[in-house]
């Protein structure tokens, strides 16, 4: 279990499947993201296993353009709903956590948590999980969720749940309940939804990281931190102003957003 290298992530990916990548360079200046090591940053991947497969490739790319030195791979969260391959997104990320602890960080996002939610209670927490795209997620585990609405009688939730739980496996219902909250590496920071501007990274809610907070977009920051995140679909990604949004729709749009950033700020969006 070593660290990534171009050579290492090619035998990680899959055949191009026809996207076209551009990326966006921009130099380095005062007041930029500034981590310890070369880390790519990628947004929320709803379900795409196919942009995932495309992103690998960008950021394999990228990083033998740049020579980049142990860099750091981190998913914001949103691996699963909406998009028809949840199932094959969540067992290849899994997988790279697995071949590359020291490199690969998978964040959790509101979605797996409303996942994991659903299997705990799920005549409480099925309706509105189905609701926000739950449905192709089930159907991506090879469950017809036909007949699961607000009328569905607890039995029925109950069943749903037990027969997902048993087709997602211990391993992997296991491994999205320990998904971090936070990565960290210099005055960079990973989150799912964002952070309350006025208290310390340090001092973050749970809540807050994986849902958002009313003041993120809108507050600066009064330290140097810079968040990056995703959560809230953006036409195109943004940095700016101590924020940098990576959720471009990638499950309805087919645009699936990183950011590549250097320890000396410099940075470019990747983008299938």
């Amino acid at each position: 279990k070593g660290h990534l290298t171009p050579i290492m992530m090619r035998h990680l990916r899959s055949l191009l499947i026809g996207q076209a990548g551009r990326v966006t360079p921009a130099m380095a200046g005062p007041d930029l993201p500034r981590p310890d090591l070369p880390c790519y940053i990628v947004g929320d991947i709803h379900g795409r296993a196919d942009l995932l497969e495309t992103m690998l490739d960008l950021i394999d790319a990228h990083i033998g353009g740049t020579g980049a030195v142990d860099p750091q791979l981190v998913f914001v969260g949103d691996y699963i709903d909406h998009g028809p391959d949840s199932a094959a997104v969540a067992a290849r990320l899994r997988a790279l956590t697995l071949e590359f602890p020291g490199n690969v960080t998978c964040l959790m996002g509101n979605h797996e948590r409303m996942l994991l939610d659903f299997m705990l209670d799920p005549t409480a927490r099925g309706p509105r999980w189905l609701r926000q795209g739950g449905a192709a997620t089930l159907a991506s585990y090879g469950l017809d969720p036909v007949g699961l609405d607000q009328g569905a009688t607890a039995p029925a939730w109950a069943d749903a749940a037990a027969r997902l739980a048993e087709a997602v496996g211990e391993a992997t219902h296991g491994w999205i309940a320990d998904r971090p909250l936070v990565w960290h590496s210099g005055n960079l920071w990973a989150v799912h939804a964002g952070a309350d501007p006025l208290r310390p990274m340090t001092d973050q809610s749970t809540r807050v990281l994986l849902w958002g907070h009313p003041e993120f977009d809108t507050t600066p920051r009064r330290d140097d931190a810079w968040v990056a995140h995703g959560h809230v679909e953006q036409s195109a990604p943004s940095l700016s102003d101590g924020r940098i949004g990576l959720d471009t729709g990638a499950w309805s749009t087919g645009r699936l957003t990183a950011v590549a950033i250097r320890p000396d700020g410099s940075h470019a969006f990747l983008q299938t």
